[in-house]
């Protein structure tokens, strides 16, 4: 269980989101963990690809 003041408001917690079509990714934010440190804060955002459909590849 992640503690309450470093949970990732993102994805809650969970470390995965989907997307409309229920596709479901590991969460950008927190990168698939579930909790939002200071020293995340400090990292540069990885960008991430997506085929033709703008879905996300992983």
């Amino acid at each position: 269980m992640v503690d309450r003041n470093q949970e990732c408001k993102a994805c809650e917690g969970v470390g995965m989101l989907a997307d409309d079509e229920g596709w479901q990714y590991r969460c950008p934010v927190c990168r698939g963990d579930g909790a939002y440190s200071q020293t995340e804060a400090h990292q540069e955002a990885r960008v991430m690809a997506v085929d033709e459909n703008n879905r996300l590849l992983d």
